[in-house]
């Protein structure tokens, strides 16, 4: 109990000192982050997809925006390999719909053409012959701040940005598996070419763009900020984790001290920016879903009052941490006649925010968006 209490009062003081940070998302009042990575939408409503509220159909931006959701994570891939969506076109129109539904945005560069990840850092094919690492920074750099431009000119300047996602190896490698071992020296150099393209952005629109650097699951994390800091990482703003159960070593129980040793050694605000939970075990369609039976945490069935709980529960945890917020990963990728590289459908249907079984009926976990589920009077 000691240790939860000074868990908890070391998160009200860091919350305290980052106020300045933290108050440009999402309002000046100093909420909670409570977002959602939308990157799915505008694919699946194009293959058919219909979303329900009340059994009527709604537009899924204006109903995340209603509930709650006060912050959009859109993923970026430079020139995508898949199919048209997740190009800088496609951001466009997801960045257009958040806006209008008076949501933030954090847009993510994976800098590849497709998924970057732990286990897989592609460089985009456009650069893979460059050899020289000046000018592959050069690269990074010019497409990073020429993309910020081309989004400002448009009035769709992201407030926040991701330099990479789950850049637990190092960037820009050969398509295959992750390296190893990082080359330090090359990392920094690249990652600081994209945080100082994010701060001449920020010089030449005179708008504020923070930025997040990634990394999945919080074990991973105490080891990479670390190695990150001693190798002469630029400043950031945000330190952003993964956390699925599935996939890490970290309790959920124990997420709060991995958290508070996180924020309190570097001195940065933390979003959970992937996570997500089951609401059944049913899968609806040909491709398989990726949450299965090992997903799931003691005391949170696969229901929807279980994934409702599990989510509420889950920010009072990262609250307890000193952590800002907590953002889902894909939420509204329901099944349709989409494809992907596995399957066709959504290896996702059973952890969404909608029913499958009822039409893409909303479910109950919107009600975690709710402010008052977390506050201290």
């Amino acid at each position: 109990m000691r240790h939860l209490l000074s868990i908890y009062l070391t998160a009200i003081f860091f919350l305290g000192s980052c106020k300045e940070t933290i108050s440009q998302l999402p309002s000046s009042t100093n909420k909670l982050i409570l977002g959602s990575d939308l990157s799915y939408v505008n694919e699946v409503q194009d293959a058919g997809a219909i979303y329900q509220r009340n059994k009527t159909a709604v537009d899924p931006y204006v109903l995340f925006g209603e509930k709650g959701c006060n912050l959009v994570r859109l993923r970026l891939w430079h020139t995508p390999s898949i199919n048209r969506y997740s190009g800088l076109e496609d951001v466009k129109k997801s960045i257009k719909r958040a806006k209008a539904a008076s949501m933030k945005v954090l847009l993510d560069f994976h800098y590849s053409d497709i998924w970057a990840d732990p286990g897989r850092q592609n460089i985009p094919k456009a650069w893979a012959n460059i050899t020289n690492q000046q000018i592959l920074g050069d690269s990074l750099y010019n497409y990073t701040l020429n993309t910020l431009n081309v989004l400002e000119k448009e009035n769709l300047l992201p407030e926040m940005v991701q330099v990479g996602n789950e850049i637990n190896s190092e960037i820009l490698q050969p398509e295959g598996k992750a390296k190893p071992n990082i080359d330090w020296k090359r990392n920094a150099f690249l990652l600081n070419r994209g945080i100082s393209a994010v701060r001449e952005a920020s010089r030449l629109t005179g708008k504020k763009i923070e930025v997040m650097l990634h990394i999945a699951q919080p074990e991973n994390a105490i080891k990479w900020f670390a190695e990150a800091s001693a190798n002469g990482i630029e400043p950031y703003d945000w330190i952003g984790i993964s956390y699925y159960p599935l996939w890490s070593t970290v309790k959920t129980n124990d997420l709060a001290y991995f958290i508070n040793n996180l924020v309190t050694t570097h001195k940065k605000p933390l979003i959970v920016v992937e996570t997500a939970y089951p609401h059944t075990m049913v899968n609806t369609d040909a491709a398989n879903n990726i949450l299965n039976e090992q997903a799931l945490v003691t005391g949170y069935p696969a229901t929807p009052v279980g994934q409702k709980q599990f989510m509420i529960d889950l920010v009072k945890l990262i609250v307890q941490g000193g952590g800002a917020g907590l953002v889902y990963w894909e939420p509204a990728w329901v099944t349709s006649s989409a494809k992907t590289p596995w399957g066709q459908g959504s290896h996702w249907d059973n952890a969404t925010f909608f029913d499958a079984s009822n039409k893409n009926e909303a479910l109950p976990v919107f009600d975690f968006f709710n402010q008052s589920n977390y506050s201290t009077k």
